[in-house]
């Protein structure tokens, strides 16, 4: 996704309210919960936080379940080391200050040259950045809010996270006064506080979010966060919170109707716009009739690059480029921009673009720190679980792809792709929220292996973030470094379709897989393990007790007996002979890649070749060219590829 972000916006000043408990501040009470531990003294108890929980939940005579589930599903209890998310929000509560973090959240995506559409049968559309987001709403400042209720600093609250605990205490405690509910004991009691707390300012995301806090506080949790600490939820299958309270919220209904969306998530429709201006030009996606016309294969993840106003400014301009959803990270809420059976602008391939349904997510690829919130992982993989029915996608990551898993469509267009979600992404996590974790499906020694490192301990080095050259802030990835040789200080591997030298650049994917990625095992090395990638023999680290990697079955594909190597396609296009008249043929030109005789390479799919000729504003001459050719989608490098069938021989 191509987007800015908005500048520093001045939020209106205020005096810090002192909040006082018989004569006490709560500061005060709080202290002993405070602060990190000495530089030179003990970690923290691994219990601390859970204490914290305690302690503000008496203070505020908020039920502990309430507010352990609160936070489960703003960070599943993560401190994150005081960094903000994505769209400011600090500490296990994802207390917001838009003035500390969001000024700071600038894009670092490498933008590249891509043409969003990827059509070679029309210019290629270069959209200019959108207009910047109007003032900032409330959800995205709960932190002054916090510290004037608590009395404790806006640091404190930033870092601390027993302080950020108690700041969210008070903001709950806050919201059930302004409900005109009293401090009860009972969580059921608590419905509406918490469908306020979510800063939704509609019935539907507000009450979304509030059933998702009750189903965790039903079922139950327990994990160790980011920072060791041991937090458990018990289950309260009993709770039967009073849902009717969201409708004395005053907030507003949103237009949902006609939205393509599970009853389980808020959606609202916000079309982009099918119009023409100037010149027989149109924009900003294309109609169609899918899956009637064609299948609906792939669904693509993409990050916004911006921030959630600034981004629906830009889905609305006919101009720029489009997708069917965005998903907002405070709530999880959705709007639906692009009919499922249109085809949207937004995989930079346009083979990819006629058989994909493409969903942003608001956030930023080249902040580490800019952590997603479980409500916006909850929210998609309802989502993409709903589409996936609907439309026979398979759950896997051959077909739930990244943009960065995107092929450049032809040669020229490689070095220009798009890199985002990037490898803080947590793709393990939202495998299993869509139901299909990441876990070994053959024995040991498998010819075959799924990516899967330990999201939180699996921290590689990447560069760039905020200039070039500079170490990116330490954090988890989904991602792992591929090496010439079974040693770290070989060679990083090389994309000769990129034409650089690799580096360890964050937006340099030349010698890095991903979680849920299957590959073709060539061969072993103790603690190293290495696959066949971009034509070569790749190696990763694959310790027995931190595995990188499980072992897998799949379908492998190999160049045909005889062949010294085949070519590797980046579309899957029909042959020549199958254009009808008054439709122009498309090259079938092959990617700068090959598949040499020897290796093997994980099959996804075996698709036909199809174009989807779609060129004008009125549909007389659309049309969907299918040919006889057949191609396997492989897991090529770290963007899947195609090859022709008649090329290749299944691996028996």
């Amino acid at each position: 996704m191509r987007g800015t972000v908005p500048g520093p916006i001045p939020l209106p000043g205020g005096r810090r309210r002192r909040a006082m408990a018989g004569g006490v501040s709560v500061a005060a009470l709080l202290l002993p919960l405070l602060g990190a531990a000495p530089p030179t003294g003990p970690a923290p108890a691994p219990d601390r936080l859970q204490r914290a929980f305690a302690a503000a939940a008496r203070e505020y005579r908020v039920p502990p379940s309430v507010l352990l589930g609160v936070s489960y599903l703003q960070s599943r209890w993560d401190a994150h080391g005081g960094a903000p998310s994505v769209t400011g929000g600090y500490g296990p509560m994802h207390l917001t200050d838009a003035r500390a973090a969001l000024a700071r959240a600038s894009s670092h995506h490498d933008a590249g040259a891509e043409d969003p559409r990827g059509d070679d049968a029309r210019p290629a559309l270069r959209p200019a950045a959108g207009p910047a987001a109007p003032a900032l709403p409330a959800r995205l400042t709960t932190l002054p809010t916090a510290a004037r209720l608590t009395g404790l600093s806006a640091e404190a609250l930033r870092t601390d996270p027993a302080a950020n605990v108690a700041g969210g205490a008070a903001l709950l405690a806050a919201a059930q006064r302004t409900l005109g509910e009293p401090p009860s004991a009972d969580p059921a009691d608590w419905y509406g506080a918490v469908a306020r707390f979510s800063g939704a300012d509609d019935t539907a995301t507000a009450a979304a979010y509030a059933d998702d806090v009750y189903a965790v506080i039903r079922s139950g949790e327990r994990r160790v966060t980011d920072a060791g600490q041991r937090v458990e939820l018990a289950a309260r299958p009993e709770v039967a919170p009073e849902t009717g309270q969201v409708a004395r919220a005053g907030l507003r209904t949103v237009p949902g109707a006609g939205t393509e969306c599970p009853p389980t998530v808020s959606c609202e429709w916000i079309p982009a716009p099918y119009e023409e201006f100037g010149d027989g030009d149109y924009g900003n996606h294309d109609l169609g009739d899918r899956p009637a016309s064609q299948r609906i294969r792939y669904i693509v993840v993409h990050d916004t690059e911006g921030a959630w106003d600034g981004v629906l400014n830009m889905v609305r301009d006919p101009t720029y480029v489009s997708w069917h959803y965005t998903l907002r990270s405070t709530d999880g809420h959705i709007a639906q921009h692009v009919r499922t059976r249109d085809v949207a602008w937004h995989a930079g391939n346009w083979y990819v673009n006629a058989g994909s349904i493409g969903l942003e997510h608001e956030g930023f690829l080249a902040a580490p720190d800019a952590w997603y919130t479980e409500a916006m992982y909850r929210s998609s993989a309802r989502l993409v679980t709903y589409l996936a029915k609907r439309y026979g996608i398979p759950l896997d990551r051959q077909h739930v792809l990244g943009h960065d898993n995107v092929p450049g469509p032809t040669a020229s267009a490689v070095p220009g792709m798009h890199t985002d979600p990037g490898p803080y992404w947590d793709w393990a996590h939202y495998f299993e929220l869509l139901g299909r974790p990441v876990h070994p499906t053959a024995g040991k020694h498998a010819p075959v292996v799924t990516i899967r490192p330990d999201y939180a301990a699996n921290r590689p080095v990447y560069t760039g973030c905020a200039s070039a050259g500079e170490p990116c802030a330490g954090h988890g990835s989904s991602e792992v470094r591929l090496y010439a040789d079974h040693d770290e200080d070989a060679p990083l591997i090389r994309d000769v379709g990129l034409g650089t030298a690799p580096t360890t650049g964050v937006n340099d994917l030349s010698s890095r897989v991903s979680t849920g990625q299957r590959y073709a095992v060539a061969g072993r090395w103790g603690e190293w393990t290495a696959i066949w990638y971009l034509g070569q023999k790749a190696w990763f680290r694959d310790p027995p007790d931190a595995p990188a990697a499980v072992p897998a079955r799949g379908v492998r594909v190999r160049a045909k007996a005889g062949a010294e190597s085949v070519p590797v396609y980046g579309r899957a296009y029909p042959e020549a002979a199958a254009y009808p008249a008054g439709v122009p043929v498309q090259a079938v030109s092959p990617l700068p890649y090959r598949l040499p005789a020897g290796q093997a390479y994980v099959a996804g799919d075996v698709v036909p070749g199809e174009y989807y000729y779609a060129v004008t504003f009125t549909e007389d001459t659309h049309r969907v060219v299918r040919g006889e050719e057949r191609y396997y989608e492989i897991q090529y490098g770290h963007r899947v590829a195609y090859v022709r069938a008649a090329d290749v021989e299944v691996v028996r």
